[in-house]
């Protein structure tokens, strides 16, 4: 089978590592690919050996056939369903509602088949109006951390955004210390606790990196982060308020041996779940399904 992906993000954000990601994943699986991507992904792709170019319209349109193309932000689909590129996956990162315009309407009702990365997003495309028969749900993937957690890690670790929609003010009033990472890989092995806010969220492929580093997780209760933040079991959800939000935390310092079952936990259920390995065969598994039909 052959596989053309296309990504037009020219920044490296969440979509993009998980675009990368697969792509290494399916390789090991023996899958035939092609990329249309842009930036650092393109770059990265490309130092790695894989056959990639720059995204366009008409290199989508002019690309060779393939058996599944696969879209992966909302350009990329609109290009794909313009190019009239068929049987088409897209993926759906994103929490927030399904627009209604024209245009809108006409290229979703253009791809066979949705990849949501959480129940929750699901749930938004068939509010939308797509029919739930061509929705799949395959949760992001993460690469476990390697570096060994410090035995001596004392800090609380968040990610650094700018995005309003994101809680960084929320964690900045609670007055505890927190440093906002742009390099969790390197962060995370220092930290006691990790923390994600956030007014909606598809699913939050952070989070399960530190869930694989077995460090405790407190985040938001909103949008698909409830699907791998178990309340209690893998973790501690919160409401988005300062005193929550600080409460939780403390609670994980008040409490050692929750916060080392809840990391443990979570990291078994990284382990069995939210690989990028599981990933990728979640995704071949959706374009044997199309390909087949």
């Amino acid at each position: 089978m052959r596989v053309l992906h296309a990504d037009t993000g020219r920044t490296w954000r969440g979509g993009q590592v998980q675009v990368y990601l697969l792509a290494r994943a399916l390789r090991a699986l023996g899958v035939d690919q092609r990329f249309l991507a842009r930036g650092e992904l393109l770059a990265r792709l490309t130092a790695e050996g894989f056959a990639a170019a720059e995204a366009s319209l008409w290199a989508l349109r002019g690309a060779e056939a393939a058996g599944v193309v696969h879209a992966h932000d909302a350009r990329a689909h609109t290009w794909a369903a313009v190019a009239g590129r068929r049987p088409l996956v897209v993926s759906r990162r994103v929490a927030f509602p399904v627009k209604t315009g024209w245009l809108s309407r006409w290229k979703y009702a253009r791809a066979d088949c949705y990849v949501a990365v959480s129940r929750y997003v699901a749930d938004k495309l068939i509010e939308a109006g797509v029919d739930e028969a061509r929705i799949r749900v395959v949760y992001d993937g993460a690469e476990a951390l390697a570096t060994p957690v410090d035995p001596a890690a004392a800090l609380i670790v968040a990610p650094a955004s700018d995005d309003p929609r994101k809680g960084s003010v929320i964690a900045k009033e609670t007055g505890l210390p927190v440093r906002f990472s742009t390099n969790l890989a390197a962060d995370l092995p220092l930290a006691r606790a990790f923390l994600y806010l956030t007014y909606e969220e598809g699913l939050g492929s952070a989070v399960l990196l530190a869930q694989s580093a077995g460090i405790p997780v407190v985040a938001s209760c909103v949008g698909g982060l409830p699907e791998i933040v178990e309340h209690e079991v893998t973790g501690l959800l919160t409401e988005n308020t300062p005193g929550a939000v600080r409460e939780a935390l403390e609670r994980l310092e008040r409490e050692p041996a929750l916060a080392q079952r809840l990391a443990a936990e979570a990291r078994a259920r990284f382990a069995a779940r939210f690989t990028a390995e599981r990933m990728a065969e979640s995704t071949l598994a959706v374009y044997r399904e199309w390909v087949a039909r």
